[in-house]
């Protein structure tokens, strides 16, 4: 008894002294030299997330010890990697303004031989309820009196055939279709490819000028739900008088799609072309002057450093749809074709939503949409339509690899908004697609990246590191 005390004692002392670690972390992550200096650019990063029961400090701990490391294997196996996608589909809000020219717009679909076995072919699992499926009906204990004529003739065929089936099928698409925050996929499988996420990452293209800024003003004007008060641009829609004008949900849907703004730009800054570098070989890297163009005060009307605290309520979101989505990942097979692998990221998911339990502040989603239900209705109905049309202004960008990765993370986005925001007393239960949860994955895997990016970009200032002159500048995407 006494030696099992003294093993409890030890354990207690280690979890104390980890705690008060990880609580010192959290008190001087964008202090310089533990002092209460605060580079302007993280200004806004400490304390309470904005409409959220968190903070930010809380995040960060929890997402570069625990979130990322995971994230990061994970995304990289077949199931995962692995996007299909329509990358021709036209504008459907003004005319093409042209491609991007450079080679590294370019986006490199997989071959037919590259895709996975599993991938290819249509391994999804039945849908529809097993009596669908179910052979005739026997006969109930109460009717055996019944002669085998009699039973015969009464006996109800359940049986379904593949016609029926299919058009049971597609019914429960076009009522799952009304849930869905993102516009559809191509029906057509001709117009669709696979592309290879980890060959095609997210950097810095040189994609920049009219189309981007069209792109973005596009969102945030015709969008973003705003006040009274005219907007000039997306520029000004971070003050915090333009804010306190909204209500919750409308506050939250500008916190969105500026958190991922915020992710995408931080993506840009630290995957950035420094060097053409020597026979081909080309030198990527973090651009801290760009960083702070993007995000100092002085750059950005003081409204930088508020777009990046808004990066971590858009983590914070997802992060919840993925935890209220557990009971369904946890039945997901993840089918590549490949066994073992299929095995191993089965528990690593597991492993990913148990550590993801235990984070004790998530965001209420049950807070919002709240009041008088026809006008909440209303308000959720609203809140969808914009954020489709989000998805829809997607198709507009002139860059392909930043459209392939726009694309991706605004659907990863919807289906967060698709989880949370599906009725828990609708009929069917939520279904999600494999692209959904490919997207949903990988946007949060970008959210997590961008959040341990800040730590980099807080080091490389505080060193006041300054890197090579970049081969090409001022991108805007």
């Amino acid at each position: 008894m006494q030696k099992y005390a003294t093993v409890v004692c030890v354990v207690c002392t280690v979890l104390s002294a980890l705690l008060v670690q990880l609580s010192q972390q959290e008190e001087s992550l964008f202090k310089i030299n533990n002092r209460s200096t605060v580079d302007p650019c993280f200004c806004e990063l400490s304390g309470q997330v904005d409409d959220c029961d968190c903070k930010i400090e809380s995040v960060l701990t929890f997402n570069n010890l625990h979130i990322k490391p995971r994230l990061t294997s994970l995304l990289e196996r077949d199931y995962f990697k692995f996007y299909k996608i329509n990358l021709n589909r036209p504008c459907p809000f003004w005319a093409d303004d042209g491609s991007c020219a450079f080679e590294s717009c370019a986006v490199c679909p997989c071959s037919e031989d590259e895709i996975p076995c599993g991938l290819k072919e249509d391994h999804q699992e039945e849908t529809l309820s097993d009596k669908y499926s179910l052979p005739l009906n026997t006969a109930k204990e109460d009717c055996e009196d019944r002669t085998t004529e009699e039973i015969r003739l009464s006996a109800l065929d359940t049986t379904i055939s593949q016609k029926d089936k299919a058009a049971f099928e597609s019914w429960q698409e076009h009522d799952d279709a009304k849930m869905d925050f993102c516009e559809p996929q191509d029906e057509d499988p001709s117009n669709m490819e696979y592309v290879d996420l980890t060959i095609n990452p997210e950097r810095y293209t040189g994609y920049k000028g009219k189309s981007p800024r069209r792109i973005w003003n596009s969102i945030y004007r015709e969008n973003c739900f705003k006040p009274d008060q005219e907007i000039t641009g997306y520029q000004s829609f971070a003050s915090k008088r333009f804010v306190k004008g909204l209500c919750l949900e409308k506050r939250a849907f500008y916190r969105l799609i500026s958190g991922l703004h915020s992710s995408i730009n931080i993506h840009l800054c630290a995957k950035y072309l420094l060097s053409e570098g020597n026979l081909g070989q080309q030198v990527w890297g973090h651009n801290v002057e760009e960083f702070q163009r993007r995000f100092h005060p002085k750059n950005t009307k003081g409204e930088g450093p508020i777009r990046l605290k808004n990066l971590f309520f858009t983590y914070l979101v997802v992060l919840r749809a993925i935890d209220k989505v557990a009971p369904i990942l946890k039945d997901e097979k993840f089918y590549s074709g490949i066994p073992n692998e299929d095995e191993d990221v089965r528990a690593t998911v597991s492993n990913l939503l148990k550590v993801i339990r235990t984070f004790p502040n998530h965001f209420n989603e049950s807070a919002m949409f709240q009041g008088d239900p026809l006008q909440a209705q209303q308000l959720l109905e609203e809140f969808r339509t914009h954020f489709r049309n989000v998805s829809r202004i997607m198709d507009c960008v002139g860059c392909d690899k930043c459209k392939l990765w726009g694309k991706l993370q605004t659907q990863g986005l919807g289906t967060a908004l698709k989880i949370l925001f599906t009725p828990a007393t609708r009929r069917k239960p939520l279904r999600l697609k494999r692209e959904e949860i490919v997207s949903l994955f990988n946007g949060f895997g970008r959210l997590s990246s961008s959040v341990k990016e800040l730590e980099k970009f807080h080091q490389l200032i505080h060193e006041g590191k300054k890197d090579k002159k970049p081969a090409v500048r001022n991108g805007f995407f």
